[in-house]
């Protein structure tokens, strides 16, 4: 008899603890151009990491403000947005736009 795995939450949570896992997580939701998916994986990270209350102490951001900015009714500040990452070990940078090479 095999034994039973662990639950996907657990599972997801133990990835996105981790920074490499959250930064290509937030990375592929910001490729689809979707602000409201890519808040919702904001919250995903954060309540891995902790909890909301808990990012939300290591951003300096209130709690019940950080609630708003990761709901679908507003669109967080670049600074915001900053103070959130970096809470979470994650920093924005921007690279080169990967291109087709024809040979």
């Amino acid at each position: 008899m095999t034994k039973p795995g662990k639950p996907f939450k657990i599972t997801s949570d133990e990835m996105l603890r981790n920074p490499e896992y959250a930064s290509m997580y937030l990375a592929e939701c910001m490729a689809d151009d979707d602000t409201d998916l890519f808040k919702l994986a904001l919250k995903n990270v954060a309540d891995a990491q902790g909890g909301v209350a808990e990012i939300a102490q290591k951003s300096s951001l209130g709690r019940q403000n950080l609630y708003k900015i990761l709901s679908a009714k507003t669109d967080p500040k670049m600074g915001t947005l900053k103070k959130i990452l970096e809470a979470m070990g994650l920093e924005l940078s921007i690279s080169p736009r990967k291109t087709e090479v024809y040979g």
